[in-house]
C-alpha cells in the first residue's frame, strides 16, 4: 500500500459554475489522511425547478470522511460561500474558522435555524494564522465586495498553495484595508505549488474598479435629482452602503434602510466597529412624514425578487415606502446573468409609471467585487505560481483563465470541474488523478432533497401538464358504484374542450369492465391502467399528459 504524503485538491462546488462553492484539501497518506474544508455555499434555483430557492453541493463525500475533518474554513460572508453552513454543518459538527464580519452572520443563520453551535466558532483576526493537523492556514486580507474577504495561504510539508477567494484590487476600498499586497509578493517570493484562482470576470479587460469611484459617481448623479430617491444595491456591500449614507449627508437627506437584508448587514457592520459616524437610519414607518426632497432610501431587491424591497415598492404595495412619477431609483448593482428577464420587467413597470430609472446601463453605479484581466495580471506578477487552477466560474470562464495564464507564461495550467481530485504534490505539477462523487441538493421547503427527487419531478411535471384526479367507488357486488369523479387542474380548456371529461368517463368505463372488480388482488393493476389510458386520452384531447392520481374506494 502506498505510504507516501500527498497534498490533495478537490471542488464540490463552484468550478463550472458561478457559486454554490465548496473546496476540499487533503494531506496524508492512503491510511491517514486529514482534510479540511474551504467555503461552504450555495447558488439560487431558476423558474425551472418551481418551488426550490436554493441549491448547495451535495456533501456525501466529505461527510463520509468526518472523522479525519479538521475544520471548515470561510473566506468570506457571501451567500454562494456560505449560504449552506446551517445545511451541511449539522452532519459534520466540526470547527468553523471566520473573521469576525463573517463570524457575526454565521452566528445569526445557526440561530435563526435554532442549531446549537456550543463552542465550534472560532473567530480570527484580520491576517491570522491557524494551525489544523498538517495543515498551516494564514488568512490574507483582500478586496472584494463585501467587509473581510480573504485568501488563504495553506501550507504542508510538501509545500502551499494560495487559494485566492473572491477578490479584486481595489486601490479605494473606503472600508476596510486594501489588499496586502506585500505578503502576496512574500507568498510568492517563497514559492508555491498552485494558486486556486476566481475567474469570474476573466473575459473583462482592464480593471475592476474602485469603490470610491462609484461613490463620486452615485453623489453627481444624486445632486441632480431633486424628488424622491430610492438606491437598490446588494445588502453584503458594507461600501456601497457607506457610500449612500455619504452621498445622503453631502445632499442633505435623510437616509432609511428597507429590508430585511439591509438591516441585518448594516448590524453585523456596526458590531464590527464598521460604519461609524454615519447619519442615524431613520425607521421607514418615520420617513413617510419627511419631505420627498429630503428622503433617500437604501434596500434590498436589487435582481427583481419577488419578495425583495424594490419589487414590493414598484408594486405599490410596501406598507412603508411610497413612489410617485419623478422619483429616482438607482439600481446600484450588476445585473446578473439569468436575472434580464425580471429586471428589465421591473425597470420597465417604474419608467411606465414616471419613475426616473438609473442603472449600469445607462450610468457609472456599480463596479464589480472580481478581477478583470488587468487585476489577474497583478496578482500572477505577485504570486509567480508555477501552476494555476482556475474556480469560481463557468467552463467557458476557466477555459479562458486557463489560456490567460499560459499568456502569463505559467507552466502547468489545470482545468478541473466538480469532483476533480487533484494531486498537488507529490509529482512535477499538480494533476487530476481520479473523481469524487458529486450532485445538489436542493432546499424544498423545509427539506433538501437531490437532484432525482420524486417531489421535484411531480412538480415540474405539474408545472408544465396539469393535475388530474380520479375517484372510482366499487360497490360489494364488484361494480363501479356511481359514476367516476374526476377533477383537474391546470388543464387548458376552451369552453367545450372540457368535453374531455365526458371522453375520460367512458374510458374509465371501458378499462373497468376489462378487470374483474371483485377481485382486490388486481387493484394496483387496475390503477395503473386507468392511469396510463387517462394520461393518453387527454394528450389526445388538450395537447397535455397531466400528473395522474387514481383513488379506488370499495364501499
Amino acid at each position: 500500500m502506498n505510504k507516501k504524503e500527498d497534498f490533495i485538491f478537490c471542488p464540490l462546488g463552484g468550478s463550472g459554475e458561478i457559486g454554490m462553492n465548496m473546496n476540499l484539501f487533503a494531506y496524508g497518506n492512503q491510511e491517514n489522511r486529514k482534510w479540511i474544508i474551504v467555503d461552504i455555499g450555495v447558488t439560487f434555483a431558476d423558474d425551472t425547478i418551481p418551488g426550490v430557492d436554493l441549491i448547495y453541493p451535495d456533501p456525501g463525500f466529505i461527510v463520509d470522511k468526518k472523522n479525519d475533518l479538521l475544520g471548515l474554513v470561510l473566506t468570506h460572508a457571501h451567500e454562494d460561500h456560505i449560504g449552506a453552513i446551517a445545511h451541511i454543518w449539522p452532519k459534520l459538527m466540526c470547527d468553523i474558522y471566520a473573521t469576525p464580519f463573517t463570524s457575526v452572520l454565521i452566528k445569526e443563520k445557526f440561530r435563526e435555524k435554532k442549531i446549537d453551535l456550543g463552542n465550534k466558532l472560532k473567530i480570527v483576526k484580520l491576517n491570522g494564522k491557524i494551525n489544523l493537523g498538517p495543515f498551516k492556514i494564514e488568512f490574507v486580507t483582500l478586496t472584494h465586495s463585501i467587509l473581510e474577504p480573504n485568501g488563504l495561504s495553506i501550507t504542508t510539508d510538501s509545500g502551499t498553495v494560495l487559494h485566492t477567494g473572491d477578490w479584486k484590487i481595489d486601490p479605494n476600498p473606503l472600508i476596510g484595508d486594501k489588499i496586502n499586497e506585500k505578503r502576496l509578493k512574500a507568498i510568492g517570493d517563497e514559492g508555491i505549488l498552485a494558486m486556486i484562482c476566481d475567474s469570474t470576470n476573466v473575459f473583462s479587460p482592464g480593471r475592476a474598479g474602485s469603490e470610491l469611484d462609484v461613490r463620486d459617481s452615485l453623489l453627481k448623479i444624486m445632486k441632480n435629482r431633486t424628488k424622491r430617491i430610492i438606491v437598490t444595491s446588494f445588502a453584503s456591500n458594507v461600501a456601497r452602503m457607506e457610500s449612500i449614507f455619504y452621498c445622503a449627508k453631502k445632499t442633505e437627506r435623510h437616509i432609511s434602510l428597507v429590508g430585511r437584508s439591509m438591516h441585518r448587514i448594516y448590524k453585523a457592520a456596526r458590531q464590527c466597529g464598521y460604519l461609524n459616524d454615519l447619519l442615524e437610519p431613520i425607521d421607514p414607518r418615520d420617513a413617510k412624514r419627511i419631505d420627498r426632497k429630503k428622503i433617500l432610501y437604501l434596500c434590498t431587491g436589487s435582481q427583481g425578487e419577488p419578495n425583495g424591497a424594490m419589487k414590493r415598492i414598484s408594486n405599490y404595495v410596501h406598507p412603508d415606502v411610497f413612489i410617485e412619477t419623478g422619483d429616482t431609483v438607482i439600481f446600484s448593482s450588476k445585473i446578473i446573468p439569468g436575472n434580464e428577464k425580471k429586471l428589465y420587467k421591473l425597470h420597465n413597470q417604474l419608467v411606465k409609471n414616471g419613475i426616473d430609472v438609473v442603472s449600469e446601463e445607462n450610468e457609472f453605479v456599480h463596479v464589480s467585487g472580481h478581477p478583470n484581466r488587468d487585476d489577474l495580471k497583478d496578482m500572477y506578477k505577485w504570486v509567480k505560481p508555477k501552476s494555476v487552477i482556475p474556480v469560481h466560474g463557468e467552463h467557458r470562464h476557466m477555459l479562458e483563465h486557463i489560456n490567460f495564464a499560459k499568456e502569463m507564461q505559467v507552466p502547468y495550467p489545470v482545468k478541473v470541474e466538480n469532483g476533480d481530485i487533484v494531486q498537488l504534490y507529490p509529482g512535477e505539477k499538480p494533476q487530476v488523478i481520479d473523481k469524487a462523487p458529486v450532485g445538489k441538493m436542493l432546499v424544498d421547503g423545509k427539506i433538501s432533497v437531490g437532484e432525482d427527487s420524486l417531489s421535484i419531478k411531480e412538480r415540474v411535471n405539474i408545472s408544465f401538464n396539469g393535475f388530474l384526479e380520479i375517484t372510482i367507488l366499487i360497490d360489494s357486488r364488484g361494480s363501479l358504484a356511481k359514476k367516476p369523479i374526476i377533477s383537474y387542474k391546470g388543464i387548458p380548456t376552451n369552453g367545450e374542450s372540457s368535453d374531455f371529461v365526458f371522453d375520460l368517463e367512458d374510458k374509465i368505463r371501458s378499462v373497468c369492465k376489462s378487470f374483474s372488480l371483485k377481485n382486490s388482488k388486481q387493484e394496483q393493476n387496475l390503477i395503473e391502467t386507468l392511469r396510463i389510458d387517462c394520461r393518453k386520452t387527454v394528450k389526445e384531447k388538450t395537447g397535455k399528459r397531466p400528473y395522474t392520481n387514481v383513488n379506488l374506494i370499495r364501499i
